[in-house]
């Protein structure tokens, strides 16, 4: 016959507690496949240098937002270069505008220059 153990019910109580989840007995090692983790999450490994100042002052702001200094790194590099995207398709589409605006308006001057002539 099998052992006998206490049934603990599965409470998120049980979980903070500890009485679930934190048992050594539970623990096994896997091999992490990181690259697949990086494929998966769309992620590519660079190097870059930086002034250990800022690496301290992310890691501060990091900590103060409960995350990672490189996902807080991440986070604002993508919301830069989405910033820096926007603002070039807007000046390009201003440009456009202000190009059509000058051809219309050179397009007027040579009708009254016709007629003018005419």
């Amino acid at each position: 016959m099998g052992k006998m153990t206490d049934k603990i019910n599965g409470t998120s109580e049980a979980w903070d507690s500890g009485d679930l989840g934190r048992d050594e007995k539970y623990v096994e090692c896997v091999e992490v496949d990181e690259k697949a983790i990086d494929d998966a999450a769309g992620l590519q490994l660079i190097s870059i240098r930086l002034q250990k100042s800022l690496i301290e002052e992310f890691k501060l702001i990091a900590k103060l937002n409960g995350i990672g200094y490189q996902t807080l790194m991440r986070q604002i590099l993508k919301r830069f270069a989405d910033s820096e995207i926007k603002k070039l398709v807007r000046e390009c589409m201003l440009n456009k505008e202000e190009e059509a605006e000058k051809a219309r308006q050179l397009k007027e001057f040579s009708k009254s220059e016709k007629k003018k002539a005419s």
